[in-house]
């Protein structure tokens, strides 16, 4: 990412699909690299962090609130500047991305603003990074992974990097979320944490 980018924000779109810590983290870290976000949420993501998170998403959002980078749309501001092609943005990603997201965006739908949102990556050409959380796959999901791959997005699926032995979710956690960074282009290549070096001799 250049340095032009950098003041531009990052769209972080949370769907409601298991993977919450996924998504926190996402946020965490590019706010840690001092890069500006934009969050957009949809109701039933904030349902499955409620069920998978010990913080409440109203207590992480505050906390993210007090950040000068940070900004949070509502799923329903379909006037929010991110839902404008005009509006310069350093790309998107939604994670974790249901299958209905991912439905969605692969037919052109814009019903709310995270979809929205994606829609405009994809016409303006911007990165697009989705982070699908459903298995297994039937062929109508695939169908619309590959329709949205085709048009530009990422599909990144958060496949733990087994080669690395994590020892933890977190560490399954910090290397999906490298890997969310590269497809971003914020970062060139992975920390050297997540990079695979060969066989031990």
């Amino acid at each position: 990412m250049t340095s032009g980018s950098r003041t531009k924000p990052v769209v972080v779109g949370i769907s409601g699909a298991s993977g919450s810590l996924l998504a926190r983290d996402t946020v965490e870290e590019l706010l840690r690299r001092e890069l500006p976000v934009a969050l957009v949420c949809t109701n039933e993501a904030k349902m499955v962090w409620q069920e998978e998170m010990e913080e409440p998403f109203s207590h992480t959002l505050s906390r993210w609130r007090e950040h000068p980078r940070f900004t949070h749309y509502g799923i329903g501001d379909m006037r929010a500047p991110i839902a404008s092609g005009t509006y310069p943005t350093g790309g998107m990603v939604v994670v974790p991305c249901s299958v209905a997201s991912i439905a969605a965006m692969a037919h052109g739908l814009g019903n709310n603003l995270l979809l929205r949102a994606a829609d405009v990556c994809l016409k303006e050409r911007r990165r697009l990074v989705v982070v699908p959380r459903e298995t297994p796959l039937h062929a109508v999901h695939l169908e619309n992974m590959l329709a949205l791959a085709r048009i530009g997005a990422v599909v990144l699926p958060p496949e733990p990097a087994f080669y690395l032995k994590p020892k933890t979710i977190q560490d399954i956690v910090g290397f999906v979320v490298g890997r969310i960074l590269v497809a971003l282009g914020v970062e060139d290549t992975l920390d050297e944490r997540y990079q695979y070096t060969g066989p031990a001799e």
